[in-house]
């Protein structure tokens, strides 16, 4: 991915959004809200109060990028237009400022996963928590897109959506089980990408045939009945870190004839078996040490068991590169916006700043450390937002 951000992009993709609010009682530009907020939050603001904060402290820094004409907005006013705002059209305008800083690679992986936000159940109202899904990047690990899952659905409505945002050509998309559906394998054929898809019990048939195929092919040694040898392709890596040795052994056959239900599924290219195997410092060789973790999946992709097992390493790191930050740096889980839309818009607020500390190039630093920087330092958040060395 080559970047470009520049804060004159950002002010001209998210000054499209519709402002919610009556024009008269209007003292702040929409624009310069979301401008101090995104500010904000990188600065290490996990709130609405704590944006206004922010907004009166370094209120002449702002009027370097926006107008500021109504002076630093309350804490009142943050959250009633998060509440009102709409989450399709701040979603749309984050697509667009995304695609804007950054190119997207052939080949490319983009991992599809959900993440549910803990703290924004609301007891009054009986409102549960709700749940994202997001698109993220491998390569510069950048959130490309996010929806919100609908309260009385669950992520196989939601990701279909996602999709459609979201320019994915000669990219290989990689989602979990709940994912592995064959309009959604078919949409991303049609969108001219790849797919890798985890099998599990919700498509038992397949996984028990696919599993079966692959015991049946390592007890025969890959040979047919005819003794005649069966292509397949594998890839082992180990990593040793902290005394812990772990072991992927990955194994690709395109037996395709197989599996009865294989031509149900668009451009089903290749069967996958990796077998993960984690030595702990203090395992011994009795029952207790740890046991094989085998999982299956459905591809695309050509049998090439390195690139398909370096697509799913991918899929894995989500969790630290992107849920973990969310969590942890940003404090996601704890979060009690719970008014209007506020929780899923506050959401995004949230990605449009990984985004921007990923995408900084200036200083070498974890997410962290850069929001850290940006509070300490005016000048690295200048640096942030402008991508340029003061």
């Amino acid at each position: 991915m080559q970047n470009r951000t520049d804060p004159k992009l950002f002010l001209e993709h998210f000054s499209q959004i519709t402002d919610p609010r009556i024009h008269r009682t209007r003292k702040h530009d929409l624009i310069d809200l979301l401008f101090t907020a995104v500010c904000a939050i990188l600065c290490g603001a996990e709130d609405c109060v704590a944006m206004a904060d922010f907004a009166r402290g370094r209120l002449p820094w702002l009027r370097q990028f926006v107008k500021m004409r109504g002076g630093p907005p309350s804490h009142d006013t943050f959250s009633r237009v998060f509440a009102l705002l709409d989450p399709r059209h701040l979603h749309e305008c984050f697509v667009r400022w995304t695609s804007a800083i950054q190119t997207v690679t052939a080949g490319e992986v983009v991992a599809l996963d959900g993440k549910t936000l803990r703290h924004s159940f609301d007891t009054a109202t009986d409102r549960a928590a709700i749940h994202m899904v997001s698109a993220w990047g491998v390569a510069n690990g950048l959130v490309l897109g996010q929806v919100k899952v609908d309260a009385k659905s669950n992520e196989i409505t939601a990701i279909p959506q996602l999709l459609k945002m979201l320019d994915i050509t000669d990219c290989v998309v990689t989602i979990d089980a709940m994912g592995t559906q064959k309009e959604i394998a078919k949409q991303i054929i049609d969108q001219k990408a790849d797919y890798v898809l985890t099998l599990k019990l919700n498509h038992s048939n397949l996984l028990a045939d696919v599993a079966a195929l692959f015991e049946r092919l390592e007890r025969d040694r890959f040979l047919n009945a005819d003794a005649e040898p069966i292509f397949h392709s594998r890839h082992i890596t180990r990593d040793a870190d902290h005394g812990r040795v772990e072991t992927r052994n990955c194994l690709v056959v395109n037996a395709l004839d197989e599996i009865p239900s294989a031509a149900e599924w668009a451009n089903l290219c290749s069967l996958v078996k990796i077998t993960r195997n984690r030595l702990l410092p203090n395992a011994s060789k009795s029952d207790d040490a740890p046991k094989d973790e085998v999982r299956y999946y459905i591809t695309s992709l050509a049998p090439d068991a390195k690139k398909i097992l370096e697509a799913v390493r991918s899929h894995w790191r989500i969790e630290n590169s992107l849920h973990w930050v969310l969590d942890v740096t940003f404090d996601e889980d704890q979060n009690r916006s719970r008014l209007g839309h506020g929780p899923e818009n506050l959401a995004t607020m949230r990605h449009i700043a990984i985004n921007l500390c990923k995408s900084n190039t200036t200083r070498k630093a974890s997410v962290n450390r850069k929001r850290n920087m940006a509070a300490w330092e005016q000048d690295f958040l200048t640096e942030i937002i402008t991508n340029r060395k003061n």
